[in-house]
Order: structure tokens, then C-alpha cells, then sequence
């Protein structure tokens, strides 16, 4: 049902995800209550809605991947699954009233700058408009299915799906699988299926740092206790997040640090596999960090299991019963599953987002996204992002990260909202000295060394990855500092 008038909110936040739910949140607090969460699906959740494979999970401590404001009181593990998640977004909005703020079903296709107005019109597939001061993207960096474009895909006559389209409705006891990728997602499903396939192919292609994981289930009385006292909670949270801190040293090429992790690793392969033709396919060969450090307890066991296979071979093409391998060898399958990831460089899909003089975002970008403090873009006034480029992380918890981007967009949405024409651009030389510096401080970090991973783009420059501690981001982003943009008052440019 189309849907077009004249309102005008503060704010608008594409998503509702942990990112556009904490930013909905966060303007609650700070008593912004004119704006809009539009969300594509007809659930909360945003990753946790979408990856209902068999073992998700995060493999963040669930103590630090919640916010500080809301804590997740009610946590029944260290590491929680989806289910959990979900549900503590789901607290969220009922604890801050988001509800009525959400609209569902809304796929946005396009956001348009109009600098004479100096609104934004967000445009969605069933023809709806909606006008607002600022633009939030809180779409993530994980939304898009990637599916490599192997040949004779067509011609495969059994069931494919990618890990995140998870077929609940297909029963795999007894059937012959294979998993394309043995990555983060892959570490989590594959033990799951291996119990019940009468056979499972994994097909690597680069092998990963393994961590333990070291589940933890908290008793009853440790519950309680959390609920009771909150501070006891936030004692555990702390020491964790300090942990963590530390263990950034550990993505700092030829430190002590980062031996020390590939020690960790090496010792909890040696300790899970005897064989050392498998063990030698599962070791590394670039530095500790370049790619995603997993934690895993069950996945190197499962690959031992009988029925199960580890081939490193890379596939060349799909037949009608299966894959084939670059040694010529077809594999036959009933059903293929694809853990290859996300498009984690298309920061903002398939929308378009055209700025002043109708440049697009796209264009700004080419190959290579940036923005001051992975949050804002010269040429998009009001336009703010949340866990944009360069701002993940592979040390610590991400919600932190948003935590600090919700505070800072909150500070920016309240000034714009204050006069009638203010907008906030910021200055293109601000933007390129920040990324500049980002970029010489990751030469320093193993995310830019020798190995493919999704942190880098085809030139290899690092787009995803923040280049130091959470601390330090916090302090970046602690105040919106007017000097850094060019549009500051209603009467147009302050320089």
C-alpha cells in the first residue's frame, strides 16, 4: 500500500537490526521521538531475523554484545544463539516503546537529496515516499548473500541454498551435503549436519585460525543473581570487554601478541586432530588476523567423523549430480549449501542514495567506501551511518562500536533539528585525513597482510576493519565537533 505525505520526521533509520534498534533506542533517551525505523523484513533482528542455521550462534562474549544502557540480563549462556538474540532485540523494543515507530515490509529503493528543501525523500518499492530531516543506514555490512557464479549451476538437479535462506523445510538425515566454505558460518552448521548426513563434503579454500570457544552455561543462581544485582553483571562485562581490548594486539603484525594467538590456535588443532594430513589442510599460512579468528569446539571433531570429508580442491564447475574439482574428481550430492559469506562491500545494497547534485553514493565510493569516522560522507548532508567502512572489528564486541556511532548521530540529529534549515556536511578534507590515517595505522595490522579475506577490496585496501581499539574510537566519536563540517547554520555554508 502506497503511502505519501507532507510530515517531515527528524530522522529516518533504515533497518532494524541491532544497529537501526540501538540508534532507535539511543534517540529515545536523548528525547527524539519524531523518526521512522524502517525495516524491508516483518521481524526485528536484522543478522539474528536472517541466519537461522542449524548451531548459530555469536561468537562474541553475549556479555559484550548487548548494550551498555540495556543489559542482557537474562542471558542463559557466554556465547548466545540466535534465538536468544533475537529476543533480547525484541526486549528492546517493547522497553523503549519502538514499536510504534516500525514499520515493516518497507523495501527502499532509493534516498534522494534536495538541497533547496534540504530534506531527504526515501522511496520504497510500493511507491511510498517519506520525507526527513536525516537519513540513518543502519543496513549493515552483512546483508547480501554472496553466491559465487560457478559454472553449470543450472544444471545441479538437487536442492542449493545459501546458509542465511536456511531450508527448514528440507530434513538432511541421510542425505549427501556439501558445504561451500568452512568459514565462520560454516564452523557453527557443519557440526549440526554431520550428525545427520549420511555424508558431508566441506570444501575449503584457505584454512582459518581456530580458537576454543569455551562455552559457558550460567546456572540458575548466577542468573539470578545478574538480575538481582545488575552490577555484578557489569563487573563480568567489564573484565571481558578489557580482555578483549587486549587481544588487539593480537591483529598487530610480528607482535608477541600475535604469536601467542597463533600458538593458541596451533595447540587447539594438535588437540582436536591426530592426523596430520588433515591437520596440515587446516593450518594457515598467513598471518594470525588477516582473516576472521573463529572459536569453535565441535568443528574440527566433526571433520574427523567418518561421513564427513574435508577437500581443498577448488570447484571448477557444477554438474547435474554434484561438483566437480580442479583434479577432475565429480562429487555427487543431494544437497548443496553455500557458506560464502556476504557482499560485505555493497554498504548500502541495491539502493540508491543520491546526494548533492544528485552525485550518487556508489559513485562517491567506486571500490573504495570511507567516511569520516565510518559515519558520515562529504556531498551527503544528513546522511549518517552505522557500522559503515571501517568500523568492524576482529577483537572485541561491534555493539560497543554502534553504541559510540548511536551517540554521536543522536548529538548530530538534535542540532540539525534545533533550526528550521540547518543541515551538517562534512568537509571532504576532513574525510580524506581521517582515512588517511586509518590506512597507515592498518599497514601496521595483519587485516593488510598476505592472505584474501572479506576486510579488502580488490586493490587490496582495507574498507571494513577499524584500525585500532574501541577506547580510541569512543574517544573520536565522544562529541560532534562542529568544525568538521562545512554546512553549519541556516544561512548556508560557514566557510
Amino acid at each position: 500500500m502506497t503511502s505519501t505525505n507532507d510530515h517531515i520526521y527528524s530522522a529516518i533509520i533504515i533497518g532494524a537490526g541491532f544497529g537501526g534498534l540501538g540508534q532507535g533506542a539511543q534517540f529515545v533517551q536523548e528525547g527524539i521521538e519524531d523518526f521512522l525505523i524502517l525495516e524491508r523484513g516483518n521481524d526485528v533482528g536484522g543478522v539474528w531475523r536472517e541466519n537461522t542455521y542449524p548451531g548459530a550462534a555469536c561468537d562474541t562474549q553475549a556479555l559484550v554484545y548487548c548494550y551498555s544502557y540495556f543489559l542482557n540480563l537474562k542471558v542463559s549462556r557466554m556465547f548466545a544463539g540466535q534465538e536468544e538474540l533475537q529476543g533480547y532485540l525484541r526486549s528492546m523494543v517493547e522497553e523503549f516503546g519502538l514499536g510504534k515507530h516500525i514499520h515493516f515490509g518497507q523495501n527502499i529503493t532509493a534516498t534522494e537529496w534536495d538541497q533547496d528543501r534540504r530534506l531527504w525523500t526515501v522511496h520504497t518499492a510500493d511507491g511510498s515516499e517519506f520525507l526527513t530531516r536525516s537519513v540513518v543506514a543502519a543496513w549493515g555490512q552483512l546483508n547480501e548473500p554472496n553466491i559465487p557464479n560457478f559454472p553449470g549451476t543450472e544444471t545441479f538437479e538437487g536442492v542449493a541454498f545459501h546458509s542465511s535462506k536456511w531450508r527448514h523445510d528440507l530434513d538432511l538425515t541421510g542425505k549427501r551435503v556439501a558445504s561451500i566454505g568452512s568459514a565462520a558460518t560454516a564452523v557453527q552448521y557443519v557440526p549440526e549436519v554431520a550428525k545427520i548426513a549420511s555424508n558431508l563434503t566441506v570444501f575449503q579454500r584457505s584454512a582459518n585460525y581456530i580458537l576454543p570457544r569455551d562455552q559457558y552455561i550460567f546456572t540458575e543462581e548466577e542468573s539470578a543473581r545478574f538480575q538481582e544485582n545488575p552490577d555484578t553483571y557489569r563487573q563480568l562485562r567489564q573484565e571481558i570487554h578489557e580482555f578483549r581490548e587486549a587481544g588487539f594486539e593480537r591483529t598487530r603484525r610480528h607482535t608477541a601478541a600475535s604469536e601467542e594467538g597463533v600458538e593458541l590456535a596451533r595447540q587447539h588443532l594438535e588437540t582436536q586432530v591426530s592426523d596430520p594430513e588433515l591437520r596440515a589442510k587446516l593450518t594457515p599460512d598467513y598471518d594470525f588476523g588477516c582473516k576472521r579468528i573463529l572459536r569453535s569446539d565441535d568443528f574440527y571433531p566433526a571433520l574427523t567423523r567418518e561421513n564427513v570429508e574435508l577437500v581443498t580442491e577448488a570447484i571448477t564447475e557444477f554438474t547435474p549430480r554434484g561438483l566437480r574439482t580442479a583434479d577432475g574428481v565429480e562429487h555427487e550430492f543431494d544437497v548443496i549449501i553455500y557458506a560464502t559469506g556476504f557482499k560485505s562491500h555493497a554498504f548500502m545494497g541495491s539502493m540508491r542514495v543520491a546526494g548533492r547534485d544528485g552525485i550518487g553514493l556508489d559513485e562517491r565510493w567506486g571500490n573504495a567506501p570511507e567516511a569520516y569516522l565510518g559515519i558520515t560522507v562529504d556531498n551527503f548532508p544528513n546522511l549518517f551511518l552505522v557500522y559503515g567502512p571501517n568500523t568492524n572489528l576482529n577483537h572485541n564486541s561491534v555493539v560497543s562500536m554502534l553504541e559510540a556511532q548511536h551517540r554521536y548521530i543522536a548529538q548530530a540529529v538534535q542540532y540539525i533539528a534545533a533550526g528550521e534549515s540547518r543541515f551538517l556536511e562534512v568537509d571532504r578534507a576532513v574525510v580524506e585525513k581521517f582515512n588517511a590515517h586509518v590506512q597507515e595505522e592498518l599497514q601496521k595490522s595483519a587485516f593488510s597482510s598476505e592472505c584474501s579475506s572479506w576486510y579488502k577490496n580488490e586493490d587490496g585496501r582495507v574498507i571494513n576493519n577499524w584500525s585500532g581499539t574501541v577506547e580510541e574510537y569512543r574517544a573520536h566519536t565522544h562529541d560532534l565537533q562542529l568544525d568538521d563540517y562545512l554546512q553549519l547554520a541556516e544561512s548556508g555554508p560557514a566557510k
